[in-house]
């Protein structure tokens, strides 16, 4: 069977993505990189905003009109949330919940009336993977029991749960085996990630902590990622680990505001300060380390003095990348009922100023960079084969120019200049 795959959306998307793909090579299905050659193509969709949810079904059209032949299954988040437009959708053969996500290579195959199942991931020949990127995502957790009054993830993933350390260590040795050079562990929050296991006929709880030194201690994994710290869970414990240079030196501590009260509103557990000292410790700990945050501009009640604060502690905490987005309501969450809207042309003016600020500090956190060696994985092929991307392990984008096949190797590189989206650098 042909098939391609797309996603939309966060990290964790992405992380559902490649274990499909991973899956469907394992079994002896084709991967296309064109949906007009595919006869099974599967998006990963996203509603975490109106715009988001608006994407999915433009997207579906658009793939449905490309691939005029092939079934559409939808699966993720829009397609859980909405499963009734989703099915209505042109091409649409399938609807996949988020809790059915486990299950979803088996119902497209059994759907396309394929049903022999062949060798495991674990024996299959490496080298078929070749298409897939250098980095993989691998989830260890989902869902979330936050509470938080602008989200619908909780409605949409359901209760938090965890995978087993021991299955996501094993995944990681076959991924490492299989040539990736980083994995990135990913989940709604990958904080959250808790699970009681049996130990010598005891209950142990195994927590991030755990299952990070377990990664680096029984894998050969050249680079390991964390993502979706949540600042109250950032411990001196975890914090230490970064000692060992293979974990990445960076952390995404969602932020949200930059105001204490407006936080209070979407019920986040912390203040503006309470973060700003979480911040503190980790680059106090973290020599170097890249924290990265999101930010949401212009929710329910946000007075002009509370964009004022949340603008001025963005600027003052000198974040390496924000991602800025304006407030979305999505039916079913406490703060679409909340009063005091805030006017569009006001919360695209705010999000304009808050993404200028964001811009500044990917600039100044780059620039410190410059005329230093970092170790680069290599991962994409650009302007007609003249140069290389990738990323350092504190999550600078660097764009070198090379005839070499870099694709896959971490190699040293001297960065020279800053670009727009990170920096310029040379192969020492």
């Amino acid at each position: 069977m042909k098939v391609y795959l797309q996603t939309l959306g966060c990290k964790l998307n992405e992380s559902e993505l490649e274990a499909w793909a991973r899956a469907f090579v394992a079994r002896g299905d084709e991967l296309v990189d064109d949906p007009r050659l595919a006869e099974t193509i599967v998006l990963n969709t996203c509603t975490v905003t109106a715009q988001a949810a608006r994407k999915s079904r433009n997207v579906t059209r658009q793939l449905a009109r490309a691939g005029d032949q092939a079934q559409i299954i939808l699966t993720g988040c829009y397609a859980t949330m909405s499963p009734a437009q989703a099915r209505a959708l042109p091409n649409v053969t399938l609807v996949v919940p988020n809790a059915s996500k486990d299950a979803l290579v088996e119902l497209a195959r059994e759907r396309a009336g394929d049903f022999p199942y062949a060798t495991p991931f674990a024996a299959h020949d490496a080298n078929k993977l070749g298409g897939l990127r250098t980095r993989a995502f691998v989830k260890i957790q989902d869902g979330c029991n936050m509470a938080c009054t602008y989200c619908i993830i909780p409605l949409a993933r359901g209760r938090a749960r965890s995978r087993p350390q021991a299955e996501i260590v094993d995944e990681i040795k076959r991924l490492a085996n299989a040539g990736y050079q980083e994995v990135i562990l990913t989940g709604v929050q990958i904080s959250d990630y808790r699970l009681e296991e049996r130990e010598n006929g005891k209950g142990r709880l195994r927590g991030l902590c755990d299952l990070t030194r377990a990664i680096l201690r029984e894998t050969d994994l050249p680079r390991l990622r964390l993502t979706s710290i949540a600042p109250w869970d950032l411990d001196a414990e975890l914090l230490d680990l970064f000692s060992d240079a293979r974990l990445c030196r960076h952390l995404h501590l969602s932020l949200q505001s930059g105001s204490s009260s407006v936080l209070r509103r979407m019920r986040r557990p912390y203040s503006a300060e309470q973060f700003a000292d979480a911040a503190a410790e980790a680059r106090a700990k973290i020599r170097d380390v890249a924290l990265t945050t999101d930010v949401i501009v212009g929710f329910p009640g946000e007075a002009d003095v509370e964009f004022q604060d949340s603008l001025d502690f963005v600027e003052r905490m000198n974040f390496a990348r924000v991602h800025v987005f304006p407030y979305s309501a999505r039916e079913g969450t406490v703060a679409a009922q909340l009063p005091l809207s805030v006017d569009d042309a006001i919360k695209a003016a705010r999000h304009q100023a808050m993404q200028r600020v964001a811009d500044a500090s990917l600039r100044r956190f780059t620039e410190n960079f410059v005329g230093r060696t970092l170790n680069v994985l290599y991962e994409e092929n650009t302007a007609g084969g003249a140069e290389w991307t990738g990323y350092s392990d504190n999550y600078i984008r660097v764009v070198t120019p090379s005839r070499e096949n870099l694709s896959n190797r971490l190699a040293p590189t001297r960065l020279t200049d800053i670009t727009a989206d990170g920096a310029r650098g040379e192969l020492v």
